[in-house]
């Protein structure tokens, strides 16, 4: 049966109980139709609801949370191949591996170090997702205690890393509670690994060297109801593990193929940081789901998280700021006026780079749609038209004396609307660039 919203909402309860986390059950059924749900998120769904959907209302790659409360972290849950057709979804996690061989006060500093480091970029605070602790030093006393000290400080998601199943379980167990993520699962341990998993309500990675066992693997745990899971298919060389994840995505997305609908993680150690944060990037934008460094510093990872928010913004939704007028400093009835879209990156630079200047100003932000400058204008939704109606909505004429407005240099064009739209207003074509700013208000604005 095609599943619609409408023929979907026909089978969920009707009470509109908000428990699946949306407003209306035909919101609910929405999501279920876009395959960006599942219908266990829904605790009344009758059993004709169940036999009926199933498995086909679930996401072609299934949604798995780490973490608890506010510091969860989502994978998986993707729908399409490329962002272009829709948008993706959960963003890439980017986290950092350490190992037990380390006393606790470097765990710490390390640990620590990655807790205090966030980036602020056009308006959203971006952070690391999580820590991975790896057992190398053979006693199993000092893992859990690294582990335990790690914990104490890291509130976000945790990855537990050992090739010793009984060291998984013990950590597993010491977390309970925490949904940490297990790392990893080889064919030999599967079994034992699966009811570890389930007991202790974590998520299993499945690591493989080939696409045979990683595949039976998958279907041990969809034959023991275990689905929190990522998949691990190591690689012999960046080129075949990017090409091992092009193939899980097509395979989940374009065949159906539930085995290998699941999110990706990836372990990254090349000897250098450079290389690291190279693949850490290739991760980001080709289907990895949560990509681990053996390394923090700063300057690997502000570009990397910078990359990720670009990848994951929707295209169909720009990041945007609320239309009005902004003061940029401490702007006054003397002050000038410069027009910008608003466009969130485009706003931050301008903005920025007014402050830089060294002069306080208005910022007129009309609504674009989040466009930026030239796509707006060629959608026609910043003409100088709109731009002076905007200005006379906000009043801003009755709040200074200066009549200067400042517009963007590569939308020279509008002056003359801009002109008949605010008569008594003088139009100067600013800069094309925003970082020639500066210069144009030392040279030409005073």
């Amino acid at each position: 049966m095609a599943l619609t919203g409408l023929k979907i909402q026909k089978l969920l309860p009707k009470t509109n109980c908000k428990e699946c986390g949306c407003s209306t059950c035909l919101a609910f059924a929405m999501k279920l139709a876009a395959k960006k749900a599942e219908l266990a998120e829904c605790p009344y769904a009758s059993d004709e609801a169940k036999a009926v959907l199933g498995a086909a209302a679930e996401p072609p790659i299934r949604t798995v949370t780490i973490g608890e409360g506010e510091h969860a972290f989502k994978a998986g849950g993707e729908t399409v191949v490329f962002r272009h057709e829709k948008t993706f979804v959960n963003q890439t996690g980017v986290g950092l591996a350490v190992d037990d061989s380390l006393d606790d006060d470097e765990l710490h500093r390390r640990v620590g170090a990655l807790l205090d480091y966030e980036l602020e970029r056009v308006g959203e605070l971006l952070r690391p997702d999580a820590v991975s602790i790896a057992f190398e030093s053979g006693s199993l006393d000092r893992y859990l205690s690294a582990v335990k000290s790690v914990v104490s400080i890291w509130p976000r998601a945790v990855v537990i890393r050992s090739d010793d199943a009984s060291a998984l379980r013990a950590a597993a167990e010491m977390l309970r509670g925490r949904r940490p993520l297990l790392a990893s699962a080889v064919p030999a341990t599967v079994a034992d690994m699966i009811a570890v998993a389930k007991n202790t309500e974590s998520a299993l990675v499945l690591a493989a060297d080939n696409f045979d066992d990683l595949v039976a693997m998958a279907d041990q745990c969809r034959d023991s109801d275990l689905r929190d899971v990522f998949l691990e298919l190591r690689a012999d060389s960046l080129c075949e593990h990017y090409q091992n994840n092009t193939i899980i995505r097509r395979g989940a997305l374009k065949s159906g193929l539930k085995n290998l609908g699941y999110p990706i993680l990836k372990y990254i150690d090349t000897g250098n940081p450079i290389d690291d944060a190279i693949e850490a990037g290739i991760e980001i934008a080709k289907y990895g789901s949560l990509a681990i460094l053996p390394t923090f510093d700063p300057a690997d990872f502000t570009p990397l998280l910078a990359l990720r928010q670009n990848v994951f913004t929707d295209p169909q939704k720009p990041i945007q700021v609320e239309p009005q007028v902004y003061p940029v400093g401490e702007p006054d009835e003397n002050s000038a006026v410069f027009v910008t879209t608003n466009f969130s990156l485009t706003y931050f630079i301008v903005s920025g780079e007014i402050e830089n200047s060294g002069i306080s100003a208005w910022l007129v932000v009309p609504e674009c749609e989040g466009l930026s400058v030239l796509t707006a204008w060629a959608a026609g939704k910043f003409g100088g038209d709109k731009v002076g109606a905007f200005v006379k909505e906000c009043g801003l004429g009755d709040r200074i004396a200066c009549r200067k407005i400042v517009i963007p240099g590569y939308v020279a064009q509008i002056s003359g609307e801009l002109e008949e739209a605010l008569p008594d207003w003088e139009v100067i074509v600013g800069p094309q660039e925003a970082g020639d700013i500066e210069s144009f208000v030392k040279n030409v604005l005073t």
